[in-house]
């Protein structure tokens, strides 16, 4: 495999020329969003005049708004693939400071829309046709009056929006830059640096001295430095907690569930879903500890894979055949894009190389095509990777070809179904196909690690989240040892008594990014339960149901997460979605069992 960029097929790589073929090209735009931004403000005095003037200053805003978004594809996917590159880092900063440049200069936007009364807005509406256009966006804004500042406070908060953030800032630095976790044996015997990237792979390390050697070399590290973690997290949370005070939201968790179109209601029943669920996730770790015939289940072993990897190896061609007969479900509109995107249209960038960015991601969005980042190696786990990023990218196309630019981006609540819709259909395709007992208990293995991860992880982590904002509110110090406690707490409770909780784990907390994007993460258990549901629905109810679900990827941002989900029969304020996930989970445990069983009698 080359580990050169110059050294790899042009087809495995994304031609981003598409774009800008050149970076006179790239700077002609941003020059001309520069001047656009500068522009901008003499749209404060007539916004609120007409329909008509409304409709100009939304249009000439989400036209500088899609320009950024070009400019910012661009430059943060040639950063991707050659992070070295110094003019590469130099263009995504100054796109960033692009949009907080723009962000500053629309800063009355917002608090205007908000003094346009109800009745005279739907009068706008119906004398001037073009303005319905943007009548998301408007309500969106709308709903926040009750939420909206003072001029003076608006523009102050949009002037401080670059200064927020810096505690998650502070501690990117710490984690990737300058800690040290020192060296650990390898299962060769040679010593070998661990760091926070490489410590998953040495926690599914078959050796178990190599497992328990990482988990514990890793956070003797954290413990050392948990009053600078737990000082980054108090000020988090303190500033989180603050901003919904200011804004006039009872808490932070109602502030942040606001901003997703959803309630607290729909945070605490998955919580409480799960929490009733528990039973299953214990069985499943029973059932590790019986294949790996361990007398103490500890949790450095809880990543350990149960059937090791498949010798099979997939060219990268083959990957993308059996991912296209997967979406070969979806009819001949998805197939056809997909397939355009995957061996014509250069979305994809495969392989691994110096300089690249490890994992995979799905990066596009109007103006630009649904780019792919793969570090594709030949396992079945990567091909499960492309079809899950090909799900996000087909969002993406949907929602980009049937809705106008300001109305094209979905939320974070539905990101992740469209990708795990996909992965799940492939795993289940694989699964009624194969014929190896090694290679079906490989797919079992994958769809119960899945929904473990995805499901059951994740809302730990939301429940902590929630716990932590909670004591903030209550006046209570967020120190390291509080932090530890509630963590440690949290984490034997999920893990019941089938399970060593080593006192290490307490230190979790620190190395998880995901806690400083208040309450972000029970976004992917919500969306692993809708695709679980949706998964089910095309499996038996066909292309009467597919129709519904490509309904939904239409959507895009035209409509709220939670009405976008029901145009697929999926109702997200139902306790049944996340219990019918979990009871997935638990059928695939019980597959897993049997084939288990009988291949070993």
């Amino acid at each position: 495999m080359a580990t050169e960029r110059k050294d790899i097929e042009a087809r495995y790589k994304w031609d981003l020329s598409v774009i800008y073929p050149t970076e006179e090209d790239f700077y002609a735009d941003y020059a001309k969003a520069e001047k656009s931004i500068k522009n901008f403000a003499r749209y404060e005095k007539v916004m609120c005049s007409s329909a008509k003037d409304l409709y100009n200053t939304l249009k000439y805003l989400t036209d500088i708004e899609a320009i950024i978004n070009k400019l910012w594809q661009y430059a943060h996917l040639n950063f991707s693939v050659e992070s070295a590159n110094s003019a590469y880092q130099s263009l995504t900063a100054k796109v960033r400071n692009l949009a907080v440049a723009a962000g500053t200069a629309s800063w009355f936007v917002e608090p205007y829309i908000l003094r346009i009364d109800t009745e005279t807005m739907e009068t706008w509406f119906t004398e001037y046709k073009k303005l319905a256009t943007f009548r998301r966006m408007i309500e969106k804004i709308m709903r926040r009056k009750e939420h909206a500042l003072s001029d003076e406070c608006e523009k102050l908060m949009a002037k401080m929006e670059n200064c927020l953030g810096a505690p998650d800032e502070v501690r990117n630095i710490l984690v990737n830059a300058d800690l040290r976790f020192g060296k650990i044996k390898d299962e060769n015997g040679n010593s070998v640096e661990l760091t926070d990237p490489s410590y998953a792979t040495f926690l599914m390390s078959g050796d178990r001295k190599v497992r328990k050697a990482a988990f514990t070399t890793l956070y003797k590290t954290y413990e050392q430095f948990g009053n600078t973690f737990g000082t980054m997290m108090n000020a988090m949370v303190k500033e989180s907690t603050t901003l919904a005070k200011v804004h006039n939201f009872a808490d932070s968790l109602t502030a942040s569930t606001f901003k997703d179109e959803v309630t607290p209601e729909i945070y605490n029943n998955l919580i409480d879903s799960v929490n009733a669920g528990l039973p299953v996730l214990y069985d499943y770790y029973a059932l590790k500890k019986e294949v790996l015939d361990l007398k103490e289940f500890h949790l450095y072993d809880i990543y350990t894979s149960l059937v090791g990897e498949l010798d099979r190896k997939y060219t990268y061609d083959e990957a993308v055949e059996e991912v296209l007969k997967t979406v070969d479900v979806f009819g001949k509109e998805y197939a056809d894009a997909l397939r355009a995107g995957l061996t014509e249209k250069g979305w994809v960038d495969v392989y691994p190389c110096r300089g690249k960015r490890g994992g995979a991601f799905s990066s596009g969005g109007p103006g630009t095509e649904p780019y792919i980042l793969m570090n594709y190696l030949g396992t079945l786990d990567n091909i499960c990777t492309l079809a899950h990023e090909a799900g996000h990218s087909m969002h993406t196309w949907f929602s980009t070809h049937y809705n106008k630019p300001h109305n094209a981006n979905y939320t974070i609540f539905v990101a992740e179904v469209a990708s795990t819709v996909n992965e799940l259909l492939l795993m289940h395709r694989k699964l009624r196909e194969c014929e190896s007992a090694d290679e079906k208990l490989y797919i079992l293995d994958q769809i119960m690690e899945t929904y473990k991860g995805t499901l059951f992880r994740q809302t730990m982590f939301a429940e902590f989240e929630k716990t932590i904002h909670a004591l903030c509110e209550k006046g209570e110090p967020l120190t390291s040892d509080l932090l530890s406690k509630e963590y440690y707490d949290l984490v034997c409770r999920y893990f019941g008594d089938g399970v060593v909780c080593d006192q290490q784990i307490a230190y979790e907390w620190m190395r998880i990014p995901h806690f400083y994007m208040n309450f972000y993460v029970y976004k992917y258990a919500t969306c692993i339960s809708a695709a679980s549901a949706i998964v089910k629905r095309i499996e038996t109810e066909g292309a009467s149901y597919v129709k519904k679900y490509i309904d939904f990827l239409k959507c895009g941002g035209s409509k709220s997460p939670l009405e976008s989900l029901l145009v697929a029969g999926i109702d997200m304020t139902q306790p049944e979605v996340v219990t019918s996930a979990i009871d997935d989970f638990a059928d695939a445990i019980k597959q897993f069992r049997e084939i288990y069983n009988n291949k070993n009698n």
